[in-house]
């Protein structure tokens, strides 16, 4: 099986400081594969370890155990082991992140919010804005917020600039975090597109989806995140 993503081993646990340094194992012997053009929806119950699995997929959990293997820049790398400057590589070239909420940056509109990853990547300023107005417009955010920073938006105003700068870069491997959260009907057929056209150009897909028409429309497969014992 070809392959984008591949998490061998995983394991994860956190100290719990304040509460006499007992250890939290959460994840452990996490075998997981995404493959290009697939979609692979986190499936298990609140507090299974979902959200961890996905933050240690992109490297702001640093796992304990295992290997995270990427395809980028024609070899592969270890996400786990991954040092700042190849992370940050990755992250701008190869591995696009759409989590629950947008990280507002003050006094940025939200076209250049997101425009800003593809003018990294190399594309001309001209050409991502042109990009970001079309996907903020085909996400039915109005015109007149696209000058103005997202700070003052609405929870789902601010999700669909989220998801434009998600998907405009065209990443190789996307993790997205409940991409439909705070949306109505008509943007979450938006979502869905965009997600069947990234897995169509060949984008390996990993998510979590609490909508369970979304992810059934858009899942390839089901991946089991089942708590531990001893977090259970």
């Amino acid at each position: 099986m070809s392959w984008a993503l591949r998490a061998e081993g995983l394991g994860k646990s956190f100290t719990l400081h304040l509460q006499g340094g007992v250890t939290l194992p959460v994840l452990h012997g996490v075998d997981l594969v995404a493959a290009p053009g697939e979609c692979v929806a986190l499936a298990g119950p609140s507090g299974a370890g979902k959200s961890t699995l996905m933050r240690c997929l992109y490297g702001n959990y640093g796992a304990e155990a295992g290997r995270i293997l990427i395809r980028h820049d024609g070899a592969e790398a270890d996400l786990v082991t991954a040092d700042a400057r190849l992370m940050r590589a990755i992250r701008r070239d190869t591995l696009g992140y759409v989590s629950q909420f947008l990280r507002v940056i003050p006094r940025v509109p939200a076209l250049e919010i997101v425009a800003e990853p593809m003018i990294a990547r190399g594309m001309t300023k001209e050409a991502a804005l042109a990009r970001a107005e079309a996907l903020l417009t085909r996400l039915n955010l109005p015109a007149r917020l696209h000058h103005l920073p997202p700070a003052t938006f609405s929870g789902g105003e601010q999700q669909r600039v989220n998801l434009a700068r998600g998907f405009a870069p065209d990443y190789a491997v996307m993790l997205l975090d409940e991409p439909t959260a705070s949306l109505d009907a008509a943007n979450r057929e938006v979502v869905i597109a965009l997600i069947a056209e990234a897995k169509a150009r060949g984008a390996a897909i990993i998510g979590i989806f609490h909508d369970a028409e979304v992810r059934d429309r858009v899942a390839d497969r089901l991946f089991d995140v089942s708590p531990l014992p001893e977090a259970a």
